[in-house]
């Protein structure tokens, strides 16, 4: 039984969840047409990714937030041209790319993800979330896993408004906790998520 002051908050994707499946589409729908460009697809899928995350951030912090996928999908041929192909509407066309978005769509948990959860609430830990994706895609991840994971612990930063790692997003989940007595934790694959959290307790 979980006491009232003791949280655990996870970032969701990269985190929790693998990028694995995706990785795996990009190869099975582009990797031949990448190698014969000598570009690696498994590096490819992590600049696209990367710079996505890059622009929805600095998108955040101007005060023009843009959820995540409206961005990486927006970038997607910048992102061929960037890895050195000269004309990226011949080398993919928009029905590869939602290929490829859907793949990110179905992202799966990390394995032993669920036992982690039950192990920290039997120690007394309310389990929270708080991710950049939007909370229909992200949640889904979970519960498609066979995840448990409660609505109203789960928090996307399309709802703040904000993006991580803005203090006002950790503050936003922070402020859910009563002050007295309070331990928390922020738990995050991420080196940039994990120092953004910590000065805020």
């Amino acid at each position: 039984m979980a006491s009232q002051n003791k949280h655990v908050v996870f970032d969701v994707v990269g985190t929790c969840i693998s990028y694995e499946n995706y990785y795996e589409s990009l190869e099975a729908r582009l990797g031949e047409r990448f190698r014969a460009h000598g570009i690696g697809t498994r590096l490819f899928g992590y600049a696209w990714m990367e710079a996505g995350e890059r622009e929805y951030t600095y998108l955040s912090i101007s005060g023009k937030y843009v959820t995540f996928f409206e961005v990486f999908r927006s970038i997607f041929y910048r992102t061929l041209w960037q890895a050195g192909i000269a004309e990226p509407r011949k080398f993919a066309t928009d029905e590869d790319r939602e290929f490829l978005l859907a793949s990110y769509r179905k992202l799966k948990p990390r394995p032993g993800l669920a036992e982690c959860f039950d192990r920290l609430r039997r120690g007394g830990f309310s389990v929270w979330a708080l991710t950049a994706g939007d909370t229909s895609r992200v949640a889904g991840y979970l519960k498609e896993g066979g995840v448990d994971f409660p609505s109203d612990h789960f928090v996307s930063c399309d709802t703040i408004g904000v993006g991580k790692p803005a203090p006002a997003a950790y503050q936003y989940i922070l402020d859910k906790f009563d002050k007295e007595n309070r331990e928390t934790w922020f738990a995050a694959a991420h080196m940039w998520d994990s120092a953004a959290a910590r000065p805020l307790g």
